[in-house]
């Protein structure tokens, strides 16, 4: 019987679409392909979700590298204005609500720059879950195993008992050559079918804004125990 439901951040929790993005910004195959290349697809966007770059030594390299190939413009204008595609997936959001009235645990694990995480941090789905690893924390990516053996160690979560969902094949297919179901997320109708096949039942949706409003009022108790001077 499962468990633990272990979600992706971007692309399942929030949207992450870049190439949407880049196609309504250029509406020039030729140039997204390059602008992609040199931002969202590059060694220093993977940097930033290995934890191994700074948001604004990742931003110059990338300004220095579009500067060769005359593409300054639109790099620039993907560094001051991506993050807007990062819209909570409130499909997704109601979703872990329904799995979490029906008592299962719920976990992140994600390819994530630091600055980003932050960010997500703050949004009021996330005292949702009840741990995650970050990618930029623990300087592993996905698909790579260890990083899925570090969430599964750090929380003592047996491997048959989780389910993973990633909106990634290859990440999706890692986590069940390790003896955990993977999801592959397409859209939320597939993905509660796909919960439905593994024999996750979803309660009905009442009392979910008031789960998310306790959670919030416990993480905030939480915090402000953990700043307050000791006797």
């Amino acid at each position: 019987m499962y468990k633990n439901i272990i979600f992706d951040l971007g692309g399942v929790v929030v949207n992450f679409t870049p190439k949407d993005f880049l196609m309504d910004r250029f509406m020039n195959k030729k140039a997204e392909e390059i602008v992609y290349a040199l931002t969202f697809g590059s060694k220093e966007w993977e940097d930033l979700d290995r934890g191994d770059i700074s948001r604004g030594t990742a931003n110059r390299i990338m300004l220095e590298n579009a500067a060769a190939c005359g593409r300054v413009f639109e790099v620039q204008a993907v560094i001051d204005e991506w993050e807007v595609i990062l819209k909570t997936n409130q499909h997704t959001i109601n979703t872990m609500c329904k799995l979490k009235l029906a008592g299962y645990r719920l976990y992140y694990l994600s390819n994530i720059a630091s600055d980003t995480m932050e960010q997500i941090k703050q949004r009021d789905f996330f005292p949702l879950f009840d741990g995650g690893v970050a990618s930029c924390d623990v300087h592993l990516l996905k698909p790579d195993p260890r990083i899925y053996t570090l969430l599964m160690q750090k929380y003592h979560l047996a491997y048959d008992e989780s389910i993973f969902i990633d909106d990634n094949k290859q990440n999706a297919q890692a986590a069940y050559n390790l003896g955990i179901t993977g999801i592959l997320y397409k859209n939320y109708r597939s993905f509660d079918r796909a919960l439905g096949v593994c024999g996750v039942e979803l309660p009905d949706a009442r009392g979910m804004r008031s789960l998310i409003r306790k959670m919030k009022r416990e993480q905030e108790q939480k915090a402000a125990e953990s700043q307050a001077p000791q006797a």
